[in-house]
C-alpha cells in the first residue's frame, strides 16, 4: 500500500530531518509549519500516518488539539507525538487522547522510524481487518421468511440506536455472531471496533489477561478485549463458559466501566457496548451454580432468541438458493441447482443448522456435480448419519400398506407445512389440494395447523 505520512512541526530544521528519513524509507509525506496549516492538510485529505509536534504556535498543547481533530475524523489513523519540553504529564495526555506513541527531542533516528514502521503495520492490519468485516457485512445476511428470522430482523433493527447490553441466545451455528455483527453495524458505534473473544477456546488461567490485558515488567503494555473494544461493541461469544471468578469481575466492569489490568495500578476506564452470546440456557446454569444470576440480569437487558434450522424448515429453501448463489459466485462455478425438496434436506436434524447448511452447499460446489442425480448423491452421503429418511421407509416396510401410507402423508404433510411456515393456501397449492380438504386431511391424521 501506499503510505503518505503528514510531518508537523514548527521547526525547518525538523521538519527537513524528518522528511528526509520518512522518503528515504519509502514512504510519501507532506509537511505544515503551523496550526493552521496543519488543519487544511487534515481537513484537505487524511493522512495514513501523522507526527505531530506538540507545541506549535497557538499554545502548549496545540498539537493535542490537532490529535483530537484527527481522531474524531478517523480513530485508525495512528499518531506519533514528538515535543523537546516533554514531561510525564504530557506524554500520559498524548496517549489519553489516542496517540500512538510519544517521541522525546532530540530523538534517535532509528528509534522513530521503527515507530513509523511499526504505525504502519499497525494502520495495514486495522485496514485488512475492516475489508475483512466490510466483505463479511456484506457477503452474508439474515435469510428466510420465518416468523423466528422477521422478528429478529426487527428487533435488530430497534435495538441497534439503543445502548442496552443484548444476550443472543441459539444453537451452535444459528448465526448468533452474525446478528451482533448487524446490531454493531447498524449501530452509532459502527466506525468503532468491534472486539469477539470466545468464553469456549480460552484457558482458565489467560482469561484475565485476554479481557483485562497486562502491564508488564519491561514497561510495555498487553491489551486486552475490553481496551481494544473502547468506544465500539464486544461480544463475548459461549459467556456460559466464563469461569465464576471472571464473571464477578466482569460484573464489577458492567457496574463501574472501568477495570485494572493486569499487574496494573490505575484505572482504566472504558465506554464498551456488550453483546454477549451462549448455545447453552443460562437460566439451567445458574441453577447449577454455574452462572452467577446478578450478571446475567446485567447481561440480559435485551434478550434475542434463534430457533434451530429444524424448527424452521421455511427458511432452507431460501438458504439453499442464497448460499448456492453465494459460493458459485465465490469458486467461479456455474450456479448450482439444487432440488430444494430433497427428502434428505427436508427431513435432516440440522444439529450443526445453518453453517451445517452452508458447508453441506460448499461440499457440493467443491465436487462440482453435473446431474441432479449427482447431487443427490452427495446430498444422501453427507446427511445419511442424521437424517430420518431411512428409518421410515425401514418403518414403513414392517406395517401394512394402509398404515404406511398414513405415516407418509403425515410425515410429507407435516414437513410441507413447516416449509411453508404453517401457511394452509401455500401448502394446499403446492400438494395439490383444495384448502378445506387439506384441513380435514390434517385433521384425520392428527396434524396440528400452526401459524
Amino acid at each position: 500500500m501506499s503510505v503518505e505520512i503528514l510531518i508537523v512541526d514548527d521547526n525547518s530544521d525538523i521538519r527537513n530531518i524528518l522528511n528526509e528519513l520518512i522518503i528515504d524509507a519509502g514512504y510519501k509525506t507532506r509537511v505544515a509549519a503551523n496550526y493552521n496549516q496543519a488543519l487544511t492538510e487534515i481537513d484537505k485529505k487524511m493522512p495514513d500516518v501523522a507526527i505531530l509536534d506538540v507545541k506549535l504556535d497557538k499554545g502548549d498543547n496545540d498539537g493535542i488539539q490537532l490529535l483530537s481533530h484527527i481522531k474524531s475524523k478517523n480513530t485508525d489513523v495512528p499518531v506519533i507525538m514528538i515535543s523537546g519540553h516533554a514531561n510525564i504529564e504530557m506524554a500520559v495526555n498524548s496517549l489519553k487522547h489516542g496517540a500512538f506513541e510519544f517521541v522525546e527531542k532530540p530523538f534517535d533516528r532509528a528509534r522513530l522510524l521503527n515507530f513509523i514502521n511499526r504505525a504502519v503495520e499497525n494502520l495495514s492490519l486495522k485496514t485488512q481487518n475492516k475489508e475483512y468485516e466490510n466483505k463479511l457485512f456484506s457477503s452474508y445476511d439474515l435469510i428466510g421468511n420465518s416468523k423466528n428470522i422477521s422478528n429478529i430482523r426487527e428487533q435488530i433493527d430497534k435495538i441497534a440506536l439503543t445502548e442496552s447490553r443484548i444476550f443472543i441466545n441459539g444453537p451452535s451455528g444459528s448465526g448468533k455472531e452474525l446478528i451482533a455483527r448487524k446490531i454493531h453495524k447498524k449501530s452509532k458505534r459502527k466506525s468503532d471496533p468491534f472486539i469477539i473473544i470466545n468464553g469456549a477456546l480460552l484457558d482458565n488461567d489467560k482469561y484475565e489477561l485476554e479481557l483485562f490485558g497486562e502491564e508488564k515488567n519491561d514497561g510495555s503494555i498487553s491489551y486486552g478485549a475490553l481496551e481494544k473494544a473502547n468506544k465500539g461493541t464486544l461480544l463475548v461469544d459461549q459467556v456460559s463458559e466464563v469461569p465464576l471468578n471472571i464473571q464477578s469481575k466482569i460484573l464489577r466492569v458492567l457496574t463501574d466501566q472501568k477495570f485494572k489490568r493486569v499487574n496494573g495500578n490505575n484505572d482504566i476506564n472504558v465506554d464498551v457496548r456488550i453483546i454477549c452470546s451462549s448455545s447453552k440456557d443460562l437460566k439451567k446454569e445458574i441453577e447449577f451454580g454455574n452462572f452467577r444470576e446478578d450478571l446475567f440480569h446485567r447481561l440480559n437487558v435485551f434478550e434475542i432468541n434463534v430457533d434451530p434450522l429444524n424448527k424452521r424448515i421455511s427458511d432452507i429453501p431460501y438458504l439453499i438458493k442464497y448460499f448456492s448463489k453465494k459460493i458459485s459466485e465465490s469458486y467461479n462455478v456455474k450456479m448450482l441447482d439444487i432440488d430444494e425438496n430433497n427428502s434428505y434436506i427436508l427431513n435432516h436434524e440440522w444439529h450443526g443448522n445453518v453453517r451445517e447448511l452452508r458447508n453441506l452447499i460448499e461440499r457440493i460446489a467443491i465436487l462440482q456435480p453435473t446431474t441432479q442425480d449427482k447431487i443427490s448423491n452427495i446430498i444422501k452421503e453427507s446427511l445419511k448419519s442424521g437424517t430420518n429418511v431411512e428409518k421410515v421407509s425401514d418403518n414403513n416396510l414392517s406395517v401394512p400398506l394402509k398404515e404406511a401410507r398414513e405415516k407418509f402423508e403425515k410425515e410429507y404433510l407435516t414437513i410441507q407445512l413447516k416449509k411453508f411456515n404453517g401457511n394452509i393456501s401455500k401448502t394446499a397449492t403446492f400438494v395439490g389440494m383444495e384448502r378445506s380438504a387439506l384441513h380435514r386431511k390434517l385433521k384425520g391424521l392428527g396434524i396440528k395447523e400452526f401459524n
